[in-house]
């Protein structure tokens, strides 16, 4: 890693007095969370209680102990978890179609063991990783984290999972890392929509990060949710969780991690850049071309029933985020 003397640094690489000290709040509040966190007690077997009905997905058995060892979540005071057949059956993944049941539905015999994760680009330790091994040094916690998708309904989910950062830090980005990409995994045979002749994306399903935003304590990379392995329909075996943006940016089912120094091509923004942007952040203030983003319909949901909930900056994390995008306008770098 590229270590700069003081004299090297340019006065516009300095950070600003005012961005230093939220971040050293930021530091404060999460090493009060941490010691919280060590205090609560790992996930219990019956933590959650299913439906006879409700398929359980528990993973290799390597897994399921590191499941087990998980640290428990915090709730979020005044919001109940959405129900577990809302979370694995009302999914975006149109690698298995376009249907919100399509993922649920298709998914089912999709082999997610063994697997590998290429790690490439602007870091000095590249490799391909098996998902134990890439997995092995962290300890996992749960995150109890709101989805928001961009189409206007919304979720509360207990993921399992590790912070992005412990990850990156191991692999030791160069000074040339200024982004990390995301690729999801490209097999048509396993993948019905990737073959569908009504699919208007480009396959593999590529996603990206500027780095601080993967280096916040917030992002995850979870294997888990509701104690239990990921299901192949929420993006078995390792997806990205980012909670203060729309859920498209959440990647599923990664196979290639690369670093890099120019932002990345990602697939919805290439599809449609005047309704997806590279950044993505949830925004209440800026509609969607086609409708708006100032309420959200939190699930489970109906007709009669709708739930409908204000929509909060950020997805209600911009305490901890706000600052990411000092002096941008969040108009223009949606």
């Amino acid at each position: 890693m590229l270590i700069k003397q003081a004299r090297d640094i340019p006065s516009s690489e300095i950070t600003p007095e005012s961005v230093y000290r939220q971040r050293r709040q930021l530091v404060k509040a999460l090493l009060a969370g941490g010691a919280l966190l060590a205090a609560r007690p790992a996930l219990a077997l019956d933590r959650y209680t299913l439906d006879a009905d409700e398929k359980r997905y528990p993973g290799p058995d390597w897994l399921q102990a590191q499941l087990r060892s998980a640290k428990a979540g915090q709730p979020i005071s005044g919001e109940a978890l959405t129900p577990y057949a809302h979370v694995t059956g009302h999914n975006n993944f149109y690698e298995f179609g376009l249907g919100k049941e399509d993922p649920k539905q298709k998914a089912q015999g999709f082999n997610t063991d063994p697997w590998k994760v290429e790690i490439s680009g602007e870091v000095a330790k590249p490799g391909t990783y098996t998902l134990e091994d890439l997995l092995k040094p962290h300890a996992l916690e749960e995150r109890i984290y709101r989805l928001r998708c961009v189409e206007a309904w919304s979720m509360v989910i207990p993921w399992v999972g590790f912070p992005l950062a412990d990850l990156i830090k191991r692999f030791e980005p160069t000074g040339n890392a200024k982004y990390v990409e995301f690729t999801t995994l490209q097999d048509p045979a396993q993948m019905p929509g990737q073959r569908s002749f009504f699919s208007t994306l480009d396959w593999p399903y590529v996603e990206g990060l500027r780095m601080d935003e993967a280096m916040h304590p917030l992002t995850i990379l979870a294997v888990g949710v509701y104690g239990d392995a990921l299901p192949p329909q929420n993006g078995a075996p390792l997806r990205l969780v980012v909670p203060w943006k729309y859920g498209f940016k959440s990647i599923k089912s990664i196979v290639r991690i690369r670093f890099t120094e120019q932002m990345p091509k990602v697939t919805w923004n290439q599809t449609a850049p005047n309704e997806y942007g590279f950044y993505a952040n949830v925004n209440p203030k800026v509609d969607h071309p086609r409708w708006s983003q100032a309420t959200e319909r939190r699930l489970p949901s109906s007709l009669f029933s709708p739930n409908i909930i204000d929509t909060r900056m950020f997805n209600g994390y911009a305490d901890q985020v706000a600052h990411l995008y000092s002096g941008m306008d969040l108009r223009k770098w949606f």
